[in-house]
């Protein structure tokens, strides 16, 4: 179907005859019937003025497949309200499910920023109380004691067990780490290391907004087609980039003085990544959809006109 049947159809369906759409485009008849006819092509303004006359988008004049609602059948028309209906409900299902995604992943996030935070104020802190002696961990502070088994380790402050089962193969490495670095270099590499870990954790709950408002739209009974959704997406991915830098980074850092035992398998991060490219996907299925059959209208807001 070309311009000039889609606009006849419409043009008809809404029993409007050529002088009076030429009258409100502000045009001849005889360009109105020539459009009808494809022997000549409206200008721009022209086909955004019959959008606003027929209420329609420009795909809707110009797509070989333009279906107008109002020409079916009836029972035809209620099955396909009904099933545009029951889409819109199940998007809107969907979009609430990946909203309360978002926001619990960012609150379990944001209390995992606060036990990092507390790491990096303990780190200084634990160097300043211990030394290697003889091959071994011990404190030289009066009020702490450093109690070392065969298999693990256990530190005391004033006789209470403050920590326990602490592996000896992590003394080890930790011992070796005093004797090869001087404590300051530790220190700050640790505190680096868990700077970056940090700003990963911050930049992942900025990643989960967007996640969380990129379908917020849908339950306002808009497109998802919006410029702040572009804008989501856009953001999300340069996020994404820098996290995938912040984890080399911080596993290089913090590598060094634990001897190359901790591996940024971010779990966390991966779901993440999951979640976006889904939501990629449901939204340019539903921008078919839209396009398709309900004329760029959100699906089941057909009886709120």
């Amino acid at each position: 179907m070309k311009f000039g049947d889609n606009l006849r159809n419409l043009r008809k369906s809404r029993n409007i005859s050529q002088e009076t759409l030429a009258q409100k485009v502000n045009v001849s008849r005889q360009s109105v019937s020539k459009w009808e006819t494809g022997e000549s092509y409206p200008e721009m303004n022209n086909i955004l003025e019959l959008c606003k006359i027929f209420h329609c988008n420009i795909n809707d004049l110009v797509n070989d497949n333009m279906i107008d609602l109002d020409s079916l059948d009836e029972d035809v028309k209620m099955s396909v309200v009904k099933f545009k209906k029951e889409k819109q409900i199940k998007m809107k299902n969907i979009s609430n499910i990946l909203s309360l995604i978002g926001k619990i992943s960012g609150i379990v996030i944001r209390v995992a920023t606060t036990f990092v935070i507390l790491a990096m104020i303990l780190i200084p802190i634990t160097f300043s109380i211990i030394d290697v002696k003889d091959g071994r961990l011990v404190s030289n502070n009066n009020h702490v004691t450093i109690v070392q088994y065969d298999n693990q380790i256990d530190v005391r402050v004033n006789n209470i067990i403050v920590a326990s089962n602490i592996k000896n193969n992590d003394a080890i490495k930790l011992i070796d780490s005093l004797e090869e670095y001087s404590k300051p270099v530790i220190i700050g590499l640790f505190e680096l290391g868990f700077a970056i870990l940090l700003a990963f954790l911050i930049i992942l709950i900025k990643i989960l907004k967007h996640l969380e408002l990129l379908f917020s739209n849908i339950n306002k009974g808009d497109t998802p087609f919006t410029l702040d959704n572009v804008n989501h997406i856009k953001k999300m991915s340069k996020l994404m980039i820098v996290c995938i830098i912040l984890s080399i980074a911080g596993q290089t850092v913090l590598n060094i003085p634990v001897k190359n035992d901790i591996d940024f398998d971010v779990n966390m991060f991966n779901i993440v990544e999951i979640l976006f490219l889904y939501s990629m996907s449901l939204i340019f299925e539903y921008g078919y959809e839209i396009q398709l059959d309900s004329k760029g209208k959100i699906y089941g807001e057909e009886e709120n006109e």
